[in-house]
């Protein structure tokens, strides 16, 4: 083995222990693509900025028309006094040009589809102690396969309100502010493999309040840089009740900034949606790690059990050659 790449692999093993597990990574947690929003928050000291540039093509049956929608999606989220929590303002601008086909008629619709800010708080974590989820330093396979201690969630609640400023015409009548909650669920399946799920309920108290979730499953190729999800997101009220389902890429060009596309569609007719979406993450990082000295970490149990069994499968290898 190359000396270079052996001094490499010993520093990370040696001096990776001593960071204290947190909401923190070394690159971008962005939520982006799709509308699922991870369990986890960006970190203490972090802002981060995602914006997406979507285009959408609607078709409504029921009122004979047609539209097309120009828009961003955006969200500002700060990490601020704990690791766990996160300040988040989120919202959708869009320009609905709608034409009526029976009558000819056209009309514009400019304003917030979405707009909204509140809190997010890791409520629970199964990864928060570093020495049980350590990865298994004598066994490849042990880190990379299926274990159904990965099926349990982090978990994260949030509170917040809608805002509707001025007369919005997606919204006619709506109060100014309504409260909103919401809980978010994320499972490490596998190294390359993320489940997150959603659960809200908007406007509450309202005309307008809404049910919605989502789901989303996230594989990362061999690759890590490149990633691919799948997501199903479905409404219960409000204005309307749909289902969507949309599919995408995301690439990571630095620990800081990634960008993302992604397609979707409804399966309604009235309406009925296509729309895409590209979008981009990027942070401004003023994390400090809080460093635990070595002297002060204990070995695991987990770790113990870990170099018994190789030490063991090493004498049956040994006995086996002598025979």
């Amino acid at each position: 083995m190359d000396i270079t790449h052996l001094r490499s692999k010993l520093f990370f093993f040696l001096f990776i222990p001593c960071l204290v597990v947190g909401q923190y990574t070394d690159v971008i947690n962005s939520n982006r693509p799709g509308r699922a929003v991870s369990a986890y928050s960006v970190g203490t000291g972090v802002v981060q900025a995602e914006v997406g540039i979507l285009y959408e093509q609607q078709d409504d049956a029921s009122l004979n028309s047609d539209s097309n929608i120009f828009g961003a999606d955006f969200a500002i989220r700060y990490g601020v006094l704990f690791e766990q929590l996160e300040i988040i303002y989120e919202g959708s601008f869009i320009n609905q040009n709608l034409t009526f086909i029976e009558t000819g008629l056209e009309e514009t619709r400019t304003d917030f589809s979405r707009n909204r800010a509140g809190i997010k708080y890791l409520i629970f974590d199964p990864f928060k102690d570093p020495e049980s989820n350590k990865p298994n330093l004598y066994s490849w396979r042990a880190n990379n396969v299926f274990q159904w201690k990965n099926l349990i969630p982090a978990v994260s609640v949030y509170a917040g309100a809608t805002f509707n400023l001025g007369e919005n015409p997606f919204f006619v009548g709506a109060p100014t502010v309504s409260p909103r909650v919401a809980v978010a669920t994320q499972s490490r399946l596998t190294p390359r493999f993320v489940l997150i799920s959603n659960v809200a309920y908007d406007r509450i108290g309202t005309d307008f309040s809404q049910w919605s979730y989502a789901i989303s499953l996230t594989h990362a190729f061999r690759n890590p840089k490149w990633s691919v999800f799948f997501e199903h997101q479905g409404f219960v009220g409000g204005v309307q009740n749909d289902m969507l389902l949309r599919t995408g890429v995301a690439h990571l060009f630095n620990e800081n900034f990634q960008a993302d596309f992604h397609l979707g569609s409804n399966f309604k007719n009235d309406p009925s949606r296509v729309f895409a979406v590209l979008g981009f993450s990027y942070r401004l990082d003023f994390h400090k790690d809080k460093l635990v000295p070595i002297a002060d970490q204990k070995p695991s149990k987990e770790n113990k059990i870990q170099k018994q069994n190789f030490k063991k499968s090493r004498k049956k290898k040994r006995k086996k050659k002598d025979f």
